[in-house]
This record gives structure tokens, sequence and C-alpha cells, in this order.
């Protein structure tokens, strides 16, 4: 019989029973369905963090008081409130600071904002206008905060599109409205344009006031929780991390930089602890879904037992006429091929689709890993050869004679 006979015949003899075939592949389909998926959706939510991040400059450095295990200088865990104005003003004014070009003080702290009947809880972040340019924002509406703002500690907001849509509506122009944050009112200055920001840093469900306001009015607080650096160029990081690192250390009467009370980041930093968050995560759940492919391919397997204890006359009669032993293990090799290759290319198509419909709703960018579907082609394959190889040869060994007396 010629191979090309066989392949015909197998895929007649799957056609048979239709459902024993639908739930023989349904296992391979989900478990293909599923790694390719979450593979897709990993990296999706990966390049939205890498692109948040870039958003707000290649060249940025960030300090926050309290040491980490990261940035120029480390060591054991300090106050949260070792960063204060005044060192921002150094960084700024220091002669020792040449590799610096703006340098933003911040204070922020999280709190329900109401308009109306209408409420939201968001980050309140007051800033300096170096802000501005530091983390390159642009406004759709109004205008940003001013230095006239902060030297007059004004009841003026800024508001990011996430606040805006949850207080006024989608596309709203609020500018000129009052908010109240902290059973304070405050008039609505502009609006920021939207980066895309979900969850990590999200820098559209922000409340932009001035630092001196959210201080000495809201918060009542005289320290800083971070400040932000804008870098020359992005080849003078390094330089510029040491120069902060050690006149802060100056500063802080610091002679030890294990001592250090505050962490210096990057934005590579930021983006490799990202990526390295995401990569895991996205690992962690393939592997889970990967085992859904195990018991596809058991199942398989079962079914193939099943088929072979069903057609044992059959298989009787094939030798009994000459067949040879390559032929009858080519025979139920190729139809447990065809039933795990068929799942998985039914389960690519439908791990895309899911993946392009969740990527939608949860606004990631969309992107298929052609690694996973070349992955998922190939693991069907294997799996295929793998779980029916047993079944093939077991019917193979089979004597002609009592294959034939089978009942």
């Amino acid at each position: 019989m010629e191979y090309s006979e066989i392949v015909i015949e197998a895929v007649s003899t799957l056609t048979v029973n239709k459902l024993r075939t639908f739930l023989a592949t349904l296992g391979i389909v989900i478990g293909i369905g599923s790694v390719i998926a979450l593979i897709s959706l990993g990296q999706s939510s990966q390049k939205a963090v890498q692109t948040q991040i870039q958003s707000l400059g290649s060249n940025m450095l960030t300090i926050i008081p309290g040491a980490q295990n990261t940035g120029v200088v480390r060591g054991a865990a300090g106050g949260a409130t070792t960063l204060t104005f005044d060192d921002a003003q150094a960084l700024k004014t220091s002669t020792k600071i040449t590799a610096v070009k703006n340098v933003s003080p911040e204070f922020s702290r999280r709190i329900q904002i109401t308009t109306g009947k209408n409420n939201t809880n968001t980050q309140i972040l007051g800033v300096t206008p170096a802000y501005e340019e530091v983390r390159k924002i642009t406004l759709t509406y109004g205008t940003f905060i001013s230095q006239k703002d902060v030297e007059s500690l004004t009841k003026v907001a800024v508001l990011g599109p996430q606040v805006v849509a949850d207080l006024f509506g989608q596309d709203s122009n609020p500018v000129g409205k009052m908010v109240r944050i902290n059973s304070q009112s405050f008039k609505i200055i502009g609006v920021t344009v939207s980066k895309g920001g979900t969850g990590f840093q999200n820098q559209d469900d922000l409340v932009f006031v001035p630092i001196s306001t959210a201080q000495k009015q809201l918060f009542g607080a005289t320290n800083l929780t971070s400040i932000s650096i804008e870098a020359q160029n992005e080849n003078v990081m390094t330089e510029a991390q040491d120069q902060i690192g050690y006149l802060l250390l100056a500063r802080h009467k610091l002679n030890d930089p294990s001592q250090a009370d505050f962490t210096i980041f990057s934005q590579n930093d930021l983006l490799g602890a990202a990526s390295q968050v995401t990569g895991t995560f996205t690992a962690l759940l393939s592997g889970i879904a990967a085992i859904s492919l195990l018991v596809g391919g058991i199942g398989i397997m079962n079914i193939m037992l099943v088929t072979v204890t069903e057609r044992t006359r059959e298989i009787g009669l094939r030798k009994a006429l000459g067949a040879k032993k390559k032929i009858i293990i080519f025979q139920f090799l190729i139809e447990s091929i065809i039933l795990t290759f068929a799942g998985g290319l039914i389960g690519m198509i439908l791990g895309i689709v899911i993946s392009l419909i969740i990527a939608h709703f949860i606004n990631v960018p969309f992107t298929v890993s052609i690694n996973a579907v070349v992955l998922a082609i190939g693991v069907s394959g294997a799996i295929g050869i793998l779980f029916g190889w047993y079944p093939a040869r077991k019917a193979s060994n089979l004597q002609p004679i009592e294959a034939l007396r089978y009942e």
C-alpha cells in the first residue's frame, strides 16, 4: 500500500467518529491556544510598559528617599522623608553638577477628589514648571503649572485624561471648572495629552498642583517623595548619577556610600526591572498553560489505544495479507499526527484571536510571537509522534492469528 493511500485512509477513518475525533483534539486546541494567547499578551504588556517608560525620556533619572538594592548608592533602609526641596535646589545650582539639565522636585500622595456628584481616587502630584520638560508633558487644553503658581501657593490643578474621563466624561474640556481636593477647591487650568498609561506609573491618572500648595496647604509636609532629573544627554547618565549621588551624600553628612538614605534610578533600571517582572510572569503562565498540552497528549494516546483495540481484527487481516510492521506503525502514527496537527492549527488561530480581543479591551498593543506560533506547530507534531508511537507500536506487534480471533 502506498503511503499516500495510508494518509487518505487515516483521514477517512478519523471522520467516521467525528465526536471522538473532536474530543481527542480538544485538549491540544486548548493547550496550544492558551500558550499562544498568554505569550502574546505577556509580550504585549511588556511592550506597553517599555513604551510607557520610554515616553518619559531616555535620559531621565529619578531619586527617591530610602535605600534600595539598585542605583548609584545603596545601603540600609533610610527614612522615607530624607529628600527635601533644598536638596533639589542644590542639585540645580551646584557648580559640581555639570551633567544635569533640569531638576524637578515632586511630592505625591493618593487621595480622593470630587466634582459635583462624581469622584475618583487618583494621585496628586505637587510639581514645579520644570516637570513639564523633564517628563515631556504636552497639553491638550490650557496651560501647565507656572513659577508664579508655585510662589503664590495658588490653588490650581492640571488633570490627566483619565481623571478628566472619570470626573467629566471622555474628551471633555474642564478648563475653568472646579474640583475639590482634600476639602479644598482647585481651579482646573489644563489637561495633559494621553500617554496611554495603564497600571505602572500611569501618567494619565495624575492631578498636578503647585508643589508649594501640595506641601503646605494640602498635606502639611516638608519632604519630597521624589526628584526627577533630566541629564544633558544619554551619554552622561552614569556621570550624572555619580555627581548627584556624591552631592547628596555630602549634604546628608554621610561619608560611606553604603549608608546612603536615598536611591537613584535610571530609565534603563526601571525598564529592566519591568521587563524582568513581565517576562517572568509570562513564562510562569505559559508553563501552567503548557500542562494542558501534556493532558491533551495523554488524551490522544488513550483515544489511539481504544482505536487499536476496536480495530484489532482489521490489523490482523492486514498483517495476514502481508502488511509489514512499519506500514501498521505508519498507519496509526499518521492518524495521531493528523489529530494533533489539526488541533495545533485550530489552537493557534484561537490563541491569536483571544489575544487580539483581550489586548483591545485592556488597551495594550497587539503582538503575536512568531516563536510561539512556530513552537505551537512543532509541539503539535511532537505530541503526535510521542503519544502516538506507543499505540502504533502495540498495533504492529499484534500476531495475525490472535488478532483475527479477537472478539
